[in-house]
């Protein structure tokens, strides 16, 4: 029998289906991985850029380590590995039009990217650290490593902050306001160990 991803729009597709239609049925199903909105900023030399990225990977606990991928031939990764450093803010739900201004190919180059928002300089990384971010990361470049057509950056973590508010989510290849509903309790048989440790 064979395994299916099943859609809500296109009804299942096959796995293995190496047709054009079944390659590109496989790549909207990925739009279907949730995840919290970050946008990633460096400074290096003088030069300050940002970039929103729609996943922040947690890769290991020790060291403390988050992940990014970037194009491979990102400006983000390469000012990041020149620096040696960077931050990570994690948007509330309120911060979509940050997300949407930093994935935008045609917004201003340098500080002027950041010119109507309120930020602050990180202390280690130099780079902006945004107000009312859900969560901010100080990350010491870690490396990089090319998989496929994207670039993973990798920054262990040297210094964390934490907000207030829901996430910001990628989904389907929109934004959506993440409501923090709790799932319904499955009772004490059927909880995760972090649930239990909660």
């Amino acid at each position: 029998m064979s395994t299916v991803l099943s859609t809500r729009t296109a009804g299942p597709v096959r796995v293995g289906d190496r047709t054009p239609e079944g390659r590109a049925a496989r790549r909207r199903a990925l739009y279907h991985l949730a995840a919290p909105v970050a946008v990633l900023t460096v400074s290096h030399e003088g030069r300050v850029h940002g970039t929103t990225v729609s996943s922040v990977p947690f890769l290991s606990r020790e060291p403390l380590l988050l992940g990014a991928c970037l194009r491979a031939d990102s400006e983000f990764a390469d000012l990041a590995a020149r620096a040696g450093r960077y931050t990570v803010n994690v948007l509330t739900a309120e911060q979509g039009d940050t997300a949407r201004h930093f994935a935008d190919s045609g917004r201003p180059p340098g500080l002027e990217q950041f010119a109507d928002l309120a930020w602050t300089p990180d202390p280690y990384a130099h780079a902006p650290l945004l107000d009312d971010a859900l969560a901010q990361y100080t990350c010491r470049f870690s490396g990089t490593s090319r998989i496929g057509d994207r670039s993973l950056l990798i920054g262990h973590v040297t210094h964390a902050a934490v907000g207030q508010g829901d996430p910001l989510i990628s989904y389907a290849g929109g934004l959506f306001a993440g409501s923090l509903d709790p799932a319904r309790d499955p009772g004490p048989v059927h909880r995760t160990r972090k649930e239990t440790a909660a």
